[in-house]
């Protein structure tokens, strides 16, 4: 195994090597893992910034294949484009511990201009359709009696959450019905207040980290606020459940050390509540 997946997979409450295949999904390179016959509802992971080339990424879709119930979808919505590996190691590394504050800034400041040249390549606008066309594809072609649910974590909860939107909902068989069924967003990145969460049309859970520097819990409080705004308007609104954890840094549910044993029941927590979702509106 490559050295630097080794040292990926120590991220990870999973172990071992991803099982799963990479192929052609709705015009979208994907890997796919779990019940390809008789699947109780199909499950899209739209991941960090690292995409696909992260195992660790492979290896939560694994996970959440594990009990044989879902049918497991990671498309590379970067089209092969991940944003490097060798920043996932200075900017959510594995141990923190073990990371200077000095050697932080100092690597924070040198991926920098990579960073700035990858989200200019990957600006809202054609990352919301890539996004949204990929699910809409899928909607038309799953059938009617099963359910699609999606989980984004830090770059995809963005685009997670804005697949529950009123606003992206498509037409099928003479009516409007939402691009999925359920949503799950981890340290979702980069939210527009008010613009990313209304209207929602569907079941909502939200993980935020208390300690998380990228997406501060601050947001926690002005997304309760804009939901509430809207009850009290007379707004039907579906389920929204926040939950918060500790330490929660930035990345907790795909990169937290294992072998600390807050920041593991971080890992274990955050796919348990992503799992429990589904059980329950899938």
């Amino acid at each position: 195994m490559d050295p630097g997946c080794e040292e990926c997979i120590k991220g990870t409450v999973h172990k071992g090597l991803p099982k799963g295949k990479e192929e052609v999904i709705h015009g979208l390179n994907t890997y796919v893992i779990g019940n390809r016959v008789n699947p109780r509802g199909i499950i899209v992971i739209y991941s960090d910034i690292f995409g696909l080339a992260l195992p660790n990424n492979k290896l939560i879709a694994d996970g959440y294949a594990k009990s044989g119930e879902w049918l497991v979808y990671l498309p590379d919505f970067f089209k092969g484009d991940p944003m490097t590996l060798k920043f996932a190691d200075v900017a959510i590394p594995v141990d923190a511990g073990k990371q200077s504050t000095f050697a932080k800034y100092t690597g924070l400041l040198a991926s920098a201009p990579s960073l700035v040249m990858w989200m200019t390549r990957h600006k809202q606008g054609p990352t919301n359709k890539i996004c949204m066309d990929f699910l809409g594809e899928l909607r038309r072609a799953t059938p009617r009696n099963q359910k699609i649910g999606i989980t984004g974590m830090c770059w995809g909860g963005k685009y997670a959450i804005r697949a529950a939107l009123e606003s992206n909902m498509i037409e099928l068989d003479g009516k409007k019905v939402p691009l999925v069924d359920a949503v799950v967003a981890l340290h979702p990145s980069n939210l527009v207040l008010e613009e990313d969460f209304t209207p929602v049309v569907v079941p909502i859970t939200v993980g935020w980290g208390l300690q998380d520097e990228g997406v501060k819990i601050a947001l926690k409080g002005q997304v309760e606020e804009i939901h509430e705004r809207e009850r009290k308007a007379g707004k039907q609104l579906p389920e929204i459940v926040h939950q918060v954890y500790k330490p929660g840094r930035h990345g907790f549910s795909v990169r937290g050390n294992p072998d600390d044993p807050q920041e593991r029941a971080c890992l274990e927590d955050s796919e348990k509540q992503a799992l429990d979702w589904f059980q329950r509106w899938l």
